[in-house]
């Protein structure tokens, strides 16, 4: 599949989960430009991330998305990025490319700075108003230190605070907001230079708001509620009490106000579509389409009310796994490919694909292969979250193992006949085999990914290894 210097469009979603795709199984959500992309490329419908250090697990799954390394290799929790660990952008610069950043920027200022040569409306943080996004444009000299005034308050104070911008495009949502700058700068792209667009959007991530048009198609009280939806968790899983994600809505969950959500989370998905597919047609206008990588992907998933959890600090499936698609020419069409694969996988197969050498701080592997042939992939998933849950799943099974406050909580779920992780079999006498053999692997993994050498991890596993399971 190895090209050269072929055109990249990175699109990023913010909070989508894997299931909100109308071609790749949901046919509860309209998503015609998602699904022209589906039909002409190939989806990753196991692909992962590694977990989080945060409870904005977004922020260490971009630093991973743009180093191609794991969760305890990237500096910090990701909010700065080592200059030793060259970024996707920058490498692609340093190639040849002309390189375009727009939108969210969970990581700091001097890595966005060097990873991009233009751009537009970009914002530097987790989450904002999508109608009063604090943004910034693109500066040639990186330093990125506007403030602007705000007075929060003012029916009761005079107190001003201060944004970090150099202005607010009012009224605007941040989906239009992205997708009218990106056609500005498809149009500014040089034609004699390949190019490396990236496109971070802030939705669908709350405040679940968008045009009236697009939250009107969906009717809450006509929401199917999945088939995990509970009241409440059974137990602590140590990232619900006091966890913004899990204020949303009230606890324990009722089934209306969960429907709200979900038909607002849909709504935006929908409306994103809609300007996503605007920059996919502004790119066949250009007439670069042919010769364009087009790469989809969420930062991280979501609960939405399934197993009594709103937000996304879990291991469930709701929030590890992600939408992967790619879309192009020597992409195959219309394919499903299984293999498990993580987010920091994109950056070693889209140097393939450009014919470009993998840089040696890179640890994640080409899916190149993958996508031509259904090949094996690896055999094991790992995720870890904080110092609190680490998981490992196969082809079949996935254990969760919790350490709370001295309370430890060991889940083991088949997958193939309980896709929805509602059944726990760890109790199940005739599943200690397979209790124990993922266990070890769960060990494996983590002296694999050093996970015992950082300070969660560290307190996870002495946790672990002081209480018995329930």
């Amino acid at each position: 599949m190895a090209t050269t210097h072929r055109n990249i469009l990175f699109l990023l979603t913010d909070d989508q989960r894997y299931d909100t795709i109308g071609a790749l199984g949901n046919p509860a959500i309209a998503t015609p430009n998602f699904d022209r992309m589906v039909a002409r490329g190939t989806a990753f419908t196991r692909a992962g991330i590694f977990g989080g250090s945060c409870g904005a697990v977004c922020m260490p799954s971009r630093a991973m998305i743009h180093t191609g390394r794991t969760l305890y290799h990237i500096k910090d929790r990701g909010e700065t990025i080592d200059p030793a660990h060259v970024t996707l952008g920058e490498y692609l610069g340093a190639h040849g490319y002309c390189t375009q950043g727009f939108g969210k920027w969970h990581n700091e200022r001097a890595a966005f700075a060097r990873s991009f040569q233009d751009g537009d409306e970009i914002f530097f943080g987790g989450m904002a108003d999508h109608w009063n996004v604090p943004a910034y444009h693109y500066d040639s000299s990186g330093r990125y230190d506007a403030r602007l005034p705000i007075c929060p308050n003012p029916f009761y104070s005079n107190e001003v605070q201060y944004r970090s911008a150099d202005h607010i495009p009012s009224g605007v949502h941040s989906s239009t907001l992205l997708a009218d700058a990106a056609v500005r700068g498809m149009a500014r792209l040089p034609a004699d230079r390949p190019f490396f667009m990236y496109i971070a959007f802030l939705a669908p991530h709350d405040p679940r708001t968008m045009p009236e048009r697009f939250r009107a198609m969906y009717d809450p009280a006509a929401m199917a509620l999945p088939p995990n939806y509970s009241p409440v968790h059974p137990f602590d899983t140590g990232a619900m009490h006091g966890m913004r994600d899990e204020e949303l809505a009230a606890y324990p969950r009722q089934e209306g106000e969960i429907r709200r959500h979900l038909a607002e989370y849909y709504g935006m998905i929908t409306h994103l579509d809609f300007e996503i597919g605007r920059i996919l047609d502004a790119l066949e206008a250009s007439e670069r389409a042919d010769d364009t990588l087009i790469v989809l992907a969420g930062d991280n998933g979501l609960a939405v009310g399934q197993h009594g959890l709103m937000g996304k600090q879990s291991l469930y499936e709701h929030s590890v796994r992600v939408p992967l698609l790619f879309a192009g020419p020597g992409v195959p069409h219309g394919q499903r490919r299984e293999q498990f694969c993580y987010l920091s996988d994109i950056y070693p197969t889209l140097c393939e694909y450009a014919g470009l050498p993998v840089p040696a701080s890179v640890e994640g592997r080409s899916l190149c292969a993958d996508m031509v042939a259904d090949a094996p992939g690896p055999r094991y998933r790992y995720h870890a979250y904080q110092h609190v849950q680490r998981a490992v799943r196969d082809d079949r099974f996935k254990l969760i193992e919790y350490a709370v406050n001295g309370d430890r909580h060991t889940q083991l779920f088949d997958l193939r006949a309980d896709p929805w992780e509602q059944h726990n079999l760890a109790a199940n006498p005739a599943m200690q085999n397979t209790l124990a053999r993922l266990r070890a692997e769960l060990e494996r993994c983590r002296d694999q990914y050093d996970d015992h050498r950082e300070g969660q991890g560290q307190a996870f596993w002495a946790g672990y290894a002081a209480q018995s399971s329930s």
